[in-house]
């Protein structure tokens, strides 16, 4: 009897990791039960140019691969299995020198290279595990409508690198963790029912919005925590002239300074850059202390920030 009960519970295994695999073009799993054992390799077999999705399924495990996803590679879905225990990471950072001793510099510390239009991302973990060495960023992203959706980014200086001038990107309900400039790039990106965790002292964002942009970073229904002391970050500060920052119902924490903004030591960014909040909570919340070039929005400025406006002609789930 105990001989049939193991063969049993066997073939009943079987038969599920074969119901999944039919669920999915690709699975990735460190112990051989998938088509690949590296993220890359599954990446590598999508067809260049499909004009279908091509879903991956990432089996729990820590994958530590410097990842690159090419522009040809549209459409692509990475599915992890469980959350957090399915972590993309690598240790590269600024500062480390490359074969020929030339410092790989922020963008090269990159663990992961979204180039690919329409990516998206469940259940993922991406990680850049250098630690406090520096910029080490977890993921850079250039593709156009790039969505992260429970999604965890683990870091320290610069862990998300939202890269595409002209990329619109969604986080849902995801995890950000950072110190410096956290949350830093020129892409136009929602962040919604969002954590983002203070670590030591220093800024959420660093947008670098173009002139010709209409919307930089807007977070809706945000919660920001941390285990930095109070009063020790600020929202946001210009990495470019018109960076475009919007808090919009959120609960800050006492992490956050009552100035709320910073210039980057320029007055003039004081005159380009657009940084508001709206009807936030929360001990970090009280604006009577506000930068005074920061602005609160009305309830009519407010509603122009929904999706269809944010993202014009995508249209997000």
């Amino acid at each position: 009897m105990k001989t049939k009960s193991v063969f049993l519970c066997f073939l009943l295994l079987l038969i599920a990791n074969i119901l999944k695999a039919q669920q999915y073009d690709f699975v990735v799993a460190q112990d051989g039960t998938g088509q690949f054992k590296t993220v890359q390799e599954a990446i590598n077999a999508v067809p260049d140019f499909r004009k279908k999705p091509t879903t991956i399924f990432i089996k729990k495990g820590i994958y530590k691969e410097k990842l690159v996803l090419a522009e040809s590679k549209a459409m692509v879905q990475f599915i992890g299995e469980s959350l957090p225990e399915t972590i993309l990471s690598y240790d590269d950072y600024a500062q480390k020198k490359n074969i020929f001793g030339e410092e790989k510099g922020t963008t090269g510390s990159a663990s992961f290279y979204v180039f690919g239009n329409e990516f998206s991302a469940k259940n993922i973990t991406f990680q850049n595990s250098a630690g406090p060495v520096g910029q080490a960023v977890a993921i850079w992203v250039k593709g156009d409508k790039a969505k992260f959706e429970h999604c965890r980014f683990l870091g320290f200086q610069d862990t998300l690198y939202t890269y595409g001038h002209e990329s619109r990107q969604y986080y849902y309900d995801c995890y950000i963790e950072g110190t410096v400039d956290f949350i830093f790039g020129s892409s136009t990106a929602l962040f919604e029912k969002c954590t983002l965790f203070a670590k030591k002292n220093g800024y959420l964002t660093a947008a670098s919005t173009p002139e010709n942009k209409a919307f930089g970073y807007v977070f809706k229904k945000c919660t920001i925590t941390g285990d930095a002391e109070a009063n020790t970050f600020y929202l946001g500060r210009p990495w470019r002239p018109f960076a475009k920052v919007v808090f919009i119902q959120c609960n800050l924490g006492k992490q956050i300074r009552p100035e709320g903004w910073h210039n980057w030591d320029k007055a003039s960014n004081e005159q380009t850059s657009y940084f508001a909040e709206y009807k936030n909570t929360g001990e970090g919340a009280n604006t009577g202390k506000r930068t005074p070039w920061a602005h609160q929005l009305s309830d009519e400025e407010a509603k122009g920030y929904s999706k269809e406006a944010i993202f014009g002609d995508w249209k997000v789930d």
